[in-house]
């Protein structure tokens, strides 16, 4: 990945009061005004209604914090290669990807007309930020769920990584051998709600209310809090 923009993975909670301080951080990297836009694609198997919901959210989110929002109603392949949706996408320099179905956004996305948009906006300097499976498709793999141990070859903005969200609500039990059995990515991130590992310059960072846990090839583990650096070591 090249240093050209920001990528932000957060663990969960997007679009809540508790992320304004995450987001602000995000908005503050940027050379000019904010223009965001919230694509709620990974919702779009949950039904009718719900990828609105949460675009009326990210709308209404990302407005206190002072930019101007569009919400990218991309729901289908199809939709993902507009090409009214990929300009819309283009004239932004923040996406947001909601949460949802990790594999349906994945699939939706790949090598798409929309997919480039998103990656034209950060290879322009701007702000791609993925919340739960928006996360998880950021990544080099992405866990199939409930499958956890098979892996798939994810969008690769942050190529080093499998992400693992809402980490800090899963049971140790559970997530101790179903680790063990992935294909091993060069690290493992395990992040919680209402956090982000958040890549700017070429380094990565934690911001947010609690930790990211990363996981080595090597089997090394390390936490890390909201302001720390992380050290990306033990391949």
């Amino acid at each position: 990945m090249t240093s050209a923009g920001v990528v932000a993975l957060v663990g969960a909670g997007e679009f809540l009061a508790s992320m304004e301080p995450v987001d602000r951080q995000l908005l503050d990297y940027l050379g000019a005004a904010p223009r965001v836009v919230v694509l709620p694609t990974a919702s779009a198997p949950d039904g009718p209604g719900v990828p609105e919901r949460w675009a009326n959210m990210g709308v209404d989110h990302f407005s206190r914090l002072g930019a101007t929002v569009d919400p990218v109603m991309l729901l289908t392949r199809a939709d993902a290669e507009s090409a009214t949706l990929a300009a819309q996408i283009a004239a932004a320099n923040v996406v947001y990807l909601s949460g949802g179905k990790p594999a349906y956004l994945l699939e939706t996305l790949r090598q798409s007309a929309c997919w480039r948009a998103i990656a034209g906006v950060f290879a322009a300097g701007g702000v791609v930020a993925g919340c739960s499976a928006g996360a998880m498709v950021l990544g080099g793999q992405v866990a199939d769920f409930p499958r956890f141990w098979r892996t798939l070859p994810g969008l690769g903005l942050a190529p080093d990584f499998l992400v693992i969200p809402h980490f800090d609500e899963l049971p140790a039990r559970m997530m101790r051998p179903a680790i063990d059995r992935i294909t091993r990515p060069r690290f493992i991130a395990g992040i919680d709600g209402g956090t982000a590992l958040i890549c700017a310059g070429g380094g990565w960072h934690v911001a947010g209310q609690k930790t990211v846990t990363i996981q080595a090839r090597d089997g090394s583990a390390r936490t890390y809090r909201d302001g720390d650096d992380v050290a990306l070591s033990g391949d």
